[in-house]
């Protein structure tokens, strides 16, 4: 998939969203790209996904992870092109864990996704939370990645699609300063 084919599907399902939002990473923008109102629909959620995937089939991950809640849907569709399990992480006392029964075996390869990275934070949270099982790390990727500098993951990373898209510490937030309100679209509280 190329970029512009990419921003079509992001454009026709409303996932670009403009206003003051308050990033997961607490950091503030004046544009949101919600991937779920993508991934609601499968032919998008599994086309994205495959090319995500395409992008680490030389790895042969046997496991994709992500973490709760914007990677589940991400981690499935990859591992289902992979055809190699999904399992997501969920913080508990603010720290990734595997829960609801789910474990990885010593010596798997894994494959850390989600949907939109910016700072990177989530993605590092699961590569740390892997190492007391012992799993090797192959690569981490994302479906949009606005990162301002490319994160320094301890294995390849990947996305479909950079977007570069202003973001601003709070305290410097030209939207705070105009009094624009703000929107917490993301899952971390």
């Amino acid at each position: 998939m190329n970029e512009a084919e990419i921003l079509d599907i992001f454009n026709k399902t409303g996932a670009i969203l403009d206003g003051h939002f308050k990033l997961s990473s607490g950091l503030h923008s004046a544009q949101y790209l919600q991937c779920a109102k993508v991934l609601q629909y499968p032919e998008h959620a599994a086309k994205l996904c495959s090319a995500l995937a395409a992008r680490f089939k030389t790895a042969k991950p046997d496991v994709v992870i992500a973490p709760a809640v914007g990677g589940i849907l991400v981690s499935y569709e990859v591992a289902r092109a992979l055809n190699v399990r999904s399992l997501f992480m969920e913080r508990v006392d603010g720290k990734m864990t595997l829960r609801r029964g789910l474990t990885l075996k010593r010596g798997e390869k894994a494959l850390v996704v989600e949907d939109v990275v910016t700072t990177g934070l989530s993605t590092r949270e699961v590569i740390d939370a892997l190492k007391p099982f012992g799993t090797t790390l192959v690569g981490a990727g994302c479906i949009v990645d606005r990162t301002k500098e490319k994160p320094n993951f301890p294995a390849s990373f990947e996305s479909l699609i950079k977007i570069d898209t202003p973001t601003f510490n709070p305290k410097e937030c030209p939207l705070c300063k105009n009094g624009t309100p703000i929107t917490k679209p993301g899952s971390r509280a």
